[in-house]
């Protein structure tokens, strides 16, 4: 299964280079494709890319229905569909094994969002002056994560990657690298200053910041970025410690920004701009409103109300 290795190889490169996506992007990309060579490896079919037709793709879509939901085989398609494009645009192969594969039709899930008294909540639930058993303090750290969270609407993974050098407050922005070293600037309110200001000048000046760490904003115990799973964490024990019977992630926080201001009368291309979505098709989920919003609207906007 060498040839394999080697295109995969490429188009980690191409999918980097030429498309700019970000490195869990890639992963993503290519462990699709790898799910394939395992089932290959598995059933002892050595078969090149170059060769394997779309009998056999069909018969690994069939295998993986029984173990995986729509979604997730919808994904895993998509992932296969851009490998065997790209090896096509490289004049690799003629054709694509999975011209006439069809995506499995899932629907469009609308997100979970939380009001603005279960943010509240839970921001309020957060013990600021808790010392831990290496004698240091999160709280101001998780409070200022969380507003800005929710008050710039960003990816958990942009949250621990903003720098110090991002922050714009006199001009009201901060700088944000998106999905594909993408970035943007977007607003950030005084209150939310007012909180990552009161944590540099707490628990962020308390720590021994490591070589290599110096210019990101939200940092561990140990002086370090805090992993996507961490903030994961911080989010899920607080919404236990409320109470709060939903389930809920980073994410959350980001969905719960775009619907506020969907419901405050925020246009799409605005929120667009904000959430860095680089189609609005993508912000449109977001029309997700309750009757009673949308027979305010009626009754306050249309002609004939």
């Amino acid at each position: 299964m060498k040839s394999w290795i080697k295109f995969i190889s490429d188009y980690k490169y191409y999918l980097k280079i030429e498309r700019g996506l970000s490195v869990n992007s890639i992963e993503n990309y290519s462990f699709d494709v790898q799910r394939l060579v395992n089932y290959l490896e598995n059933r002892g079919m050595d078969i090149s890319p170059l060769k394997i037709n779309e009998e056999i793709i069909q018969q690994f879509i069939y295998h993986i229905s029984t173990e995986l939901n729509p979604r997730s085989r919808a994904r895993i398609i998509s992932g296969l569909k851009s490998f065997f494009n790209y090896l096509m645009f490289e004049d690799c192969r003629k054709d694509s094994p999975m011209e006439l594969i069809e995506v499995p039709k899932i629907g469009r899930k609308l997100p979970d969002t939380l009001s603005t008294a279960e943010i509240d909540a839970l921001i309020k639930a957060i013990e600021l002056n808790k010392i831990d058993k290496e004698g240091k303090s999160q709280g101001e750290r998780n409070r200022a994560m969380l507003e800005t969270l929710y008050s710039c609407g960003l990816r958990v993974s942009e949250l621990v990657t903003l720098k110090l050098s991002d922050l714009f407050f006199e001009e009201g922005f901060i700088k944000i690298t998106g999905k594909g070293n993408k970035q943007r600037f977007v607003p950030i309110g005084s209150f939310t200053q007012k909180y990552i200001n009161l944590y540099r000048e707490t628990d962020r000046n308390k720590l021994i910041i490591q070589k290599g760490h110096e210019d990101t904003l939200f940092l561990n115990r140990r002086g370090k970025s805090l992993t996507r799973a961490m903030v994961f964490t911080i989010i899920k024990e607080l919404a236990a410690k409320i109470g709060l019977n939903k389930t809920i992630s980073p994410h959350t926080f980001r969905h719960s920004f775009a619907t506020h201001l969907l419901e405050n009368g925020a246009d799409l291309r605005s929120i667009q701009l904000m959430l860095g979505h680089e189609s609005i098709t993508t912000t449109e989920i977001y029309m997700h409103l309750d009757r009673k919003f949308l027979n305010k609207v009626l009754n306050t906007y249309h002609p004939r109300r």
